[in-house]
């Protein structure tokens, strides 16, 4: 597979004169930040500037810190306003992978008020009668169980901060290595949440494009059978 030849290196999973859609790494930002660590926007512009000068590169959505999986960007400004459309329009499906704790049942739609902290960075479940958050709703079924851990294929019908993340745990359902709103466990700056389907209209051709990604062999992954067939 190409990879962007930066520290650290990102997989590239298909490159046109429009579209970048890259595999990021959990750990890796998906923009520069305070901390001045490691962010895809600056490494995937390394990247192209080996082969043009101050090359266009357009953040389409973002994913947390500790999240991996498909990330979408756009090569120019044309597509990059026509997928931002799709964004706004809720026309790009985008469908995730978690492993939880807890006892989700095997499937749900969850829907609540959620309200971000800018300054603690903390995202927040509030009544629905409170005017500060913003509604957000997901959908999930759940894929396998094992040794008292959950595979759930989630599909977001909102675009929150942390809207995964907050709703799963507030309903009882922590992701593994969450944490910020899991389990407590240390800030390994990775968890079991990746986003692993993008399906959308190409910028340019107007066709319906589909990608997916297997999960990462590593634990607590392995643990199920329908991650790794």
């Amino acid at each position: 597979m190409k990879q962007t030849q930066t520290d650290p290196n990102i997989p590239i999973i298909y490159e046109d004169e429009h579209l970048l859609i890259i595999e990021k790494p959990a750990g890796v930002l998906s923009q520069k930040d305070h901390t001045g660590d490691p962010d895809v926007l600056t490494l995937c512009k390394q990247y192209l500037s080996r082969s043009q000068n101050n090359p266009f590169l357009g953040l389409i959505h973002r994913l947390d810190r500790p999240v991996s999986g498909l990330m979408l960007l756009a090569k120019n400004r044309n597509a990059a306003n026509n997928l931002s459309k799709q964004v706004r329009d809720r026309t790009i499906q985008k469908t995730y992978w978690a492993i939880t704790a807890g006892s989700p049942p095997r499937n749900g739609v969850l829907t609540h008020r959620l309200y971000k902290n800018s300054d603690t960075n903390i995202v927040e479940v509030v009544p629905s009668n409170q005017e500060k958050g913003k509604r957000a709703e997901l959908s999930f079924a759940k894929l396998e169980e094992s040794d008292n851990l959950h595979l759930l294929s989630v599909h977001l019908q909102t675009g929150r901060p942390h809207q995964i993340r907050v709703q799963l745990a507030h309903e009882g359902y922590p992701i593994w290595g969450d944490y910020k709103y899991g389990q407590n466990q240390p800030d390994g700056r990775t968890m079991a949440l990746r986003a692993v389907e993008l399906v959308f209209k190409h910028p340019h051709t107007a066709q319906h494009v589909q990608f997916e990604l297997a999960p990462p062999s590593e634990h607590p992954w392995t643990q199920f059978s329908i991650a790794h067939q």
